[in-house]
């Protein structure tokens, strides 16, 4: 029983990993070849300032669903209101979902708005970049200062605001569901317990 325990972090570990690479490579991808093709500084800002906010704002998802309770949902759930049932779903794999936004998200935002940085840095200075450390250093700075700053505010407000973020983030599902006609969440993971 442990060996299947433990078979199963590592292919749960080497999906996420997987999936990583592969959405790192193609968000990457993708916004580069978005940024070569923007003439203006002012969009490349805004596409770095974008993904800072995208990776934030996930990281703030991953935190609430964490730490919300799951019984208030319930309530709703079995009131039948719109999106709490998609919400007891992300609480009741709240482990791979935290890990999903903080870890995968996160970590490819970051990655990506350094390289988004990076490339700005390039385009300013052409290829004088060696020559001007100070300038790249200061702007490797201001990004993850950006960046760890608001995961430090985002923090405090999913801790805070828990069951509200996650309630709210059911909603959005369960809006896409009734687009797309998709039931993605069906299921709730654990027997015994109806949402």
């Amino acid at each position: 029983m442990g060996s299947n325990k433990g078979s199963a972090s590592w292919l749960n570990a080497l999906t996420i990993g997987g999936g990583t690479f592969f959405l790192a490579l193609a968000i990457g991808y993708g916004s580069q070849a978005f940024l070569g093709r923007i003439a203006s500084l002012i969009l490349s800002f805004a596409l770095l300032i974008l993904i800072i906010f995208i990776g934030i704002l996930f990281d703030i998802i991953g935190v609430a669903v964490a730490a919300a309770d799951e019984a208030p949902l319930h309530a709703r759930a079995a009131k039948k209101i719109n999106g709490a049932r998609q919400a007891v779903w992300l609480l009741r794999h709240a482990d791979q979902v935290a890990s999903f936004c903080t870890d995968v998200v996160g970590d490819v935002c970051s990655t990506l708005s350094g390289a988004i940085g990076a490339a700005i840095i390039f385009r300013l200075l052409g290829h004088a970049v060696d020559k001007d450390i100070l300038i790249s250093t200061l702007m490797t700075a201001m990004v993850s200062a950006t960046a760890v700053g608001g995961k430090a505010a985002g923090k405090r407000f999913a801790l805070t605001e828990a069951d509200t973020i996650v309630f709210f983030v059911g909603r959005i599902l369960a809006a896409a569901e009734k687009i797309t006609g998709l039931k993605l969440f069906q299921n709730s993971g654990r027997k015994g317990k109806r949402a």
